[in-house]
């Protein structure tokens, strides 16, 4: 039951109040069809929307099933209206965009009844209006009469107590108005129907009570009501709320009866899109690239650690500053420029031994998690492989550069530098999954073994002329009597380029010799070299391991590392054995067990510490009598001319050292090829990219910080001398162009939020119908984001998808210059940020519109055309 209690309603504009509804008192039933008639102006609309819920009364009091709703508040109201009122407009005020059963759910779907729950009950109310087969029509599609009943329909769906009829046959025909007449009157028999009309006909013939209004004031009923004192009814029910799916279906449905608007605004606000997916595809493929030939690079270039380093770093910072302008120096002189003796002095001095052993356990045992920094760590040692085809002809270590002439470069500190040698045999990384991305398996397989090798080619299936000649492939003879005609003064014929299967390279077989093979030991007992003996190196080979060639190898084509090609590519495993098998040979043992006697001589080792003149006079008692006094003589005279003792052993230290091996122990055991497998000659670091190259050489300096001074290690990082922070560069160049591009995207984004605000306008009469059936002002809200969110994620996706588009040309055109192919890449991760970042950007922009919409009043909206 409906009761009204004094109620008054003002309305201002400006200094000008006008009293619509005063002091209004009524009574409804529950079942009752009443009609309220009235000049116009006189308050019957206003009556109407306060009863139901859009208008708000000045004082007075309005009781629903005996509760007071002076103390409703949004949501109160919004559940009343979608439970206990249903409105019947004169212009129908049917969504258009929506199909007749759609919006006969709608107000079903404010009160979150399931979907076929929903759709059965639409369908029930639309063929009680005699609509039943008119489900899937657009109101566009209707005639007056038929959207009326749409209306009716719409407003009985969710079973309300009380039905609103403003002016429900205002804008149809006479026929057709009766069937509307018809149709209220049938329904007023189980709920309330309150009719407003300016047909007294009508009301008369329809109506089972007549209120008047005049100037505000009720000046007639015909069937007045006082309600009994009751129970009041104060059981609670669910609040309305609109689901994002439905928000997302109106704002979607609309979207696409403008469907031009729509895909000019999406395309609009994608441009900004488009053109960060470009430079974040660029500069991602880029860095991608980079990576590759990092990765590729610092495989051929690691971080190397001698046994005896310098640090070149240190001395190219010595000659930069050497070649600085000097001050305090005056125009009228000349000056030397020390660049030769500053470096010779720098490489002197910068020299150390660095202690390997202890540098190994210390990466071994895993402090700092230096092997997470590396692709792969590489132990060099001294011990040589030598390798042999079966008829004896040595292929490693190779002799064609000997052959030509060249001889070992002379400098006494050409073995720190990290150039690779003139072998063609190199071992390969013991990471798998690096050598698998820098080279493809072209025949054969991957080595299983250490008796099995690969060839490498480049990636035009071709091997140096030097390794053909060093792996006797070609004939080096060939190379002598190229010398001998230069030398003549004959012209040179340039040589034909040849040519061999996979299965010739596949059929190579070579033989391993240790160092100790070469040597026998004689009848002296001493171990002698039997390298030039061509019968015993024959018989040798012989029993020696076999090595075979068991797969070919080719750099792959987007692969920076071409450090390998041209070269027999073996496994760690075998140089390991090789170490283990010399150790365990007779001369190593012997040479081992007695460290300061050459085995090859049985002369003792000339020993390292300072001579003194006890040494010396020992060595004088063993010379004949004449000799001693003369030797005696000349000492006599060297203290007389103040020779300090020291000095005047050092005139005798020729004579001390006779009888003593001109070896070292150390040079045997290189000679022999004995290696200790925790003292590598060589640390080879191979970091995984710049950044780890970077954290290794921290630790570097750390593990040195703690170190003792003789433990320290000095290396140099050529790769640090040679490169600068390309990827640095590359970030910094994109973040600019993104930022300058993401201006694009912002006024793009506020374009969507003028649209929106536009497209609230346009909206304006569907935000008071859906206030009317219960929606709050955060549904109005949601359906307006959800507007914006739809346009920013169509707007994404046309981005990226023209992006995609783009990239096609765009990596044709790189690899056309640069021969680089699929160069720019959008990562998938970058364009799905991109379409987020376009939906967030555009449902920012809508706010302010979507809460305009909010704050509309229902009733004003109503109005609106």
């Amino acid at each position: 039951m409906l009761e009204l209690k004094n109620i008054k309603k003002i309305y201002k504009t400006g200094d000008t109040e006008v009293i619509a509804l005063n002091d209004v008192s009524i009574a409804f039933r529950d079942s009752e069809f009443v009609s309220v008639l009235g000049p116009s102006g006189c308050g019957k609309t206003t009556l109407l929307n306060i009863i139901g819920g859009l208008d708000r009364y000045e004082s007075g009091d309005m009781e629903v099933s005996g509760v007071s709703t002076k103390k409703y508040r949004d949501k109160d109201w919004n559940t009343y209206r979608n439970h206990t009122i249903g409105f019947v407009f004169q212009s129908y005020n049917l969504i258009p965009h929506q199909s007749v059963l759609k919006n006969v759910e709608l107000s079903l779907t404010l009160s979150g009844v399931k979907r076929a729950e929903r759709r059965k009950r639409a369908k029930e109310a639309l063929e009680r209006v005699g609509l039943g087969d008119q489900l899937n029509k657009k109101p566009n599609q209707m005639s007056g009469g038929q959207m009326q009943r749409v209306a009716i329909a719409r407003a009985l769906v969710n079973n309300p107590g009380i039905l609103l009829a403003d002016e429900p046959t205002g804008a149809l025909d006479s026929e057709t108005s009766i069937q509307i007449m018809e149709l209220l009157k049938e329904i007023s028999r189980d709920r309330l129907v309150i009719m407003v009309t300016h047909n007294p006909d009508l009301a008369n013939r329809y109506s089972t009570r007549i209120i008047n209004l005049l100037d505000g004031k009720i000046t007639g009923d015909t069937d007045p009501f006082t309600i009994p004192s009751a129970v009041k009814d104060e059981s609670k029910v669910k609040k309305p709320s609109m689901s994002w799916l439905t928000a997302f279906s109106l704002s979607l449905n609309n979207l696409m009866t403008k469907k031009a608007r729509t895909v000019l605004t999406a395309f609009a606000g994608s441009i900004g899109i488009i053109g960060i997916a470009l430079i974040l595809s660029l500069s991602s493929g880029v860095n991608a690239y980079i990576d590759r030939v990092e990765e590729d690079t610092l495989s051929s270039y690691p971080i190397a650690i001698e046994q005896s380093g310098i640090d070149f770093g240190d001395v190219i910072t010595e000659l930069m500053k050497n070649s600085e302008e000097q001050s305090g120096r005056s125009d009228e002189m000349i000056y030397s420029n020390n660049i030769m003796t500053d470096m010779m002095t720098s490489m002197i001095n910068g020299s150390r031994t660095n202690n390997l052993k202890k540098f190994k356990e210390y990466i071994e045992s895993g402090k700092d998690n230096i092997k997470d920094y590396c692709s792969d760590i590489k132990y060099s040692y001294k011990t040589t492989l030598n390798i042999y085809t079966p008829d004896g002809y040595r292929v490693n270590p190779s002799g064609i550069l000997e052959l030509l002439g060249f001889t070992e470069g002379s400098t006494p500190y050409s073995s720190t530098m990290t150039t690779s040698d003139n072998n063609v045999w190199q071992e390969l990384l013991d990471n798998k999954e690096l050598l698998e991305k820098q080279y493809e398996v072209l025949a054969g397989s991957m080595p299983q073994n250490s008796n099995e090798v690969v060839v490498i080619v480049d990636k035009n299936n071709r091997i140096s002329d030097y390794t053909l000649y060093s792996l006797g492939l070609k004939d080096a003879s060939e190379l002598t009597e190229m010398i001998k005609k230069a030398q003549n003064g004959e012209k040179l014929e340039k040589p034909q380029e040849t040519s061999y299967t996979f299965d010739r390279i596949l059929g190579l077989r070579f033989k391993l010799l240790l160092n100790t093979d070469y040597y026998q030991k004689n009848d002296l007992g001493l171990w002698q070299d039997m390298s030039e003996d061509e019968l015993y190196i024959h018989d040798i080979l012989e029993k020696s391991r076999e090595i075979k060639v068991v797969g070919i190898l080719k750099a792959q084509s987007n692969s920076a590392n071409t450090a390998a090609s041209g070269s027999v590519g073996y496994l760690s495993s075998l140089m390991t054995e090789v170490i283990n098998e010399i150790n365990q040979t007779e001369i190593a043992k012997e040479q081992k067990e007695h460290p300061d006697t050459d085995v090859f001589t049985g002369l003792p080792f000339a020993n390292d510490t300072e001579y003194t003149m006890d040494d010396l006079n020992a060595f004088l008692a063993t010379l004949p009598q004449e000799a001693v006094a003369k030797y005696n003589e000349y000492i006599v005279s060297m203290q007389a001319e103040g020779y300090t003792e020291k000095q005047i052993v050092s005139k005798f230290e020729t004579q001390l050292k006779a009888g003593l091996s001109v070896s070292t122990y150390e040079g045997n055991c290189e000679k022999i090829g004995i290696s200790d497998l925790s003292m590598p000659s060589r640390i080879s670091l191979y970091p995984k990219d710049f950044k780890a190259k970077e954290s290794l050489s921290d630790i570097i300096n750390a593990y040195n910080e703690k170190a003792e001074e003789p433990d320290r290690i000095t290396y140099t990082d050529y790769i640090g001398l040679m490169l600068s922070s390309v990827s640095t560069i590359i970030n910094a160049i994109s973040y600019i162009l993104i930022a300058f591009v993401s201006i694009s995207l912002i006024v793009s984004s506020i374009m969507i939020g003028i649209i929106t605000y536009i497209s609230v306008l346009e909206r304006t009469k569907e935000i008071g119908i859906l206030r009317a059936m219960g929606a709050s002002k955060r549904d109005i809200s949601n359906v307006f984001n959800a507007e914006t969110i739809i346009i920013g994620l169509f707007a994404g996706a046309i981005g990226i998808g023209i992006t995609l588009l783009l990239l096609i040309p765009i990596n044709a055109i790189i690899k056309a210059i640069t021969t680089i192919g699929g160069l720019a890449v959008l990562p998938t991760a970058g364009g799905i940020a991109l379409v987020v970042i376009s939906v967030l950007l555009t449902f920012i922009a809508g706010l302010i519109p979507s809460r305009i919409a909010a704050k509309k009043d229902p009733v004003i909206a109503l109005r609106t055309e």
